[in-house]
């Protein structure tokens, strides 16, 4: 396993970090206990040591299965990483009970990594106001947390204002090959490197985008590297950045595990060549996506009942595919209708809460009719 040293932090990271956000689920939407378990307890034994979590991830049981594992391992032999939900927090005493109830969760005496989660520039102003952050580095002091930063979800001005704040010990930024300049960004990633703050790369094959390649970009990777998955070239291209403490990867299959071990316990950065590669791929790419949605689901539930993060998948699915055969069997024989896009009562809950400030009442609109114009395939 390939592993990230850093000396002010007094941690040595795997580079491969396990997010713990898109586990497993059962039919009631919380986390099917025995596989899910089996791969953490299978990248734990092949050195991965980093694991990240957050108040809301799958409905707030994502802290409470790690609290069944993590007690069972050596405390020295991981890292765990929560997030504060700062979306939710009004006042410092809001702060402090989250705070309290995740440590409960957790069960694990102390947070290694603690981050202010989903930060814009104006929750970031909010949460220094009411005395959050300087209540969390009291916290870190108290070592009941060992090391603070944040999670970043806006421009690059409002990442230079937040970064600037103090001597973080870390960042959280989204990054990879097709988004360099989305949100923080490329240049954020220089700047925090400049000021020596390690970065944690969320989002590295954006949500399985990059891992599930139109055709013929797929054959493109496959003819210069046989055998080896897309999503281990978008993992190559952002664990080789300097200064990069983790890559998280939200694995749910033990498929995506034994892949993504295989290209992390023989590490190799990508050469001029491959790199050259994936620009030409993602200026193709660009050309070929509808929307930027993860699938994170902060979106859902929809109170009007859509299945907001599957519309745009399968909105883009029917963008990058050559004949848009699968999109169409997709949405018309398997997808609820009571499910799709055009039962969007335009409430706006939504946009709220959406990490990648997309434009989603107006965007649901464009996919239900540009899918329902998909031509049946013969």
């Amino acid at each position: 396993m390939e592993y990230r040293e850093y000396t002010a932090l007094s941690a040595r990271t795997s580079l491969l970090g396990f997010g713990c956000m898109r586990l497993p689920l059962r039919e009631d939407g919380t986390i099917e206990r025995e596989p899910a378990r089996a791969l953490l307890e299978r990248a734990r034994r092949a050195g991965v040591n980093y694991f990240d979590t957050a108040w809301n991830y799958t409905g707030g049981d994502s802290e409470v299965f790690l609290g069944e594992i993590l007690p069972t391992w050596e405390r020295e032999s991981y890292y765990v990483a929560t997030k504060l939900p700062t979306f939710k927090v009004e006042t410092l005493e809001d702060a402090k009970a989250f705070f309290e109830e995740q440590l409960a969760r957790l069960k694990t005496g102390y947070i290694d990594f603690y981050l202010l989660h989903t930060l814009n520039r104006d929750r970031f102003r909010k949460m220094a106001e009411l005395g959050v952050v300087d209540w969390c580095l009291d916290l870190q002091r108290q070592g009941r947390i060992r090391r603070f930063g944040f999670s970043f979800h806006d421009t690059y001005p409002a990442f230079e204002e937040i970064l600037s704040h103090h001597q973080w010990d870390f960042c959280q930024i989204q990054l990879n090959y097709l988004d360099r300049d989305e949100q923080a960004g490329m240049k954020g990633y220089e700047l925090a490197a400049a000021q020596g703050v390690p970065v944690v790369i969320m989002e590295p094959v954006k949500g399985g985008l990059l891992a599930a390649l139109p055709e013929d970009l797929e054959e493109a990777l496959k003819a210069a590297a046989p055998g080896r998955s897309a999503a281990s070239w978008a993992l190559r291209w952002v664990g080789a950045l300097p200064g990069v403490l983790t890559v998280l990867s939200g694995m749910s299959t033990m498929e995506q595990v034994e892949d993504n071990l295989a290209t992390f316990e023989a590490f190799r950065p990508l050469a001029a060549g491959e790199r050259a590669l994936l620009e030409r791929i993602a200026e193709q790419l660009r050309g070929r996506v509808n929307n930027g949605c993860t699938g994170c689901k902060y979106c859902m539930p929809c109170p009007a009942g859509v299945d907001i993060p599957e519309n745009f998948a399968l909105w883009n699915l029917a963008a990058k595919s050559r004949n848009g055969s699968a999109a169409w069997r997709k949405w018309n024989e398997l997808m609820e209708d009571a499910e799709k896009a055009k039962h969007c009562v335009g409430c706006g809950r939504c946009e709220e809460v959406c990490p990648q400030h997309i434009a989603v009442r107006a965007d649901l609109a464009r996919a239900q009719a540009e899918l329902d114009a998909v031509p049946r395939p013969c």
